[in-house]
């Protein structure tokens, strides 16, 4: 898992551009992510031009009423839901960011210990 913190006060795209330099860096072979529509525009032409990266913005469907799953934001979504679990999170009080990223780490490998630790008993469903 990687992560990557920032300050509130940066825009969505601006914040965008360090997290995609910081995952190509980790990851070289980095060729797609998605993202939802705030980082429409020049964002996509700056991660393919400068990065090599293709960004799909996920958008939803125009006859759409109502709530509906979208594909591959669920996934970011769910993940913000399990981290609120943690009572740590319903208040910001870190002021470094790295502090945030550290309690993040232990946040989710909580998540994932007790997740493998339910299946131990069950190998074939790992």
């Amino acid at each position: 898992m990687e992560l990557f913190v920032h300050d509130a006060d940066i825009q969505d795209p601006d914040g965008g551009r360090d997290v995609l330099q910081f995952g190509k860096a980790e990851h070289p072979r980095l060729e797609k992510v998605w993202a939802d529509a705030r980082y429409e525009g020049s964002f996509v032409g700056w991660a393919k031009e400068k990065l090599g990266v293709a960004v799909e913005v996920v958008r939803k469907p125009q006859d759409q009423v109502g709530f509906a799953v979208l594909a591959r934001r669920w996934v970011v979504e769910r993940t913000f839901t399990w981290l609120l679990k943690c009572r740590r999170f319903a208040r910001d009080y870190e002021e470094l960011p790295e502090t945030t990223e550290a309690w993040i780490y232990l946040a989710m490998s909580r998540i994932y210990l007790r997740r493998l630790a339910r299946n131990a008993n069950y190998p074939n469903t790992l």
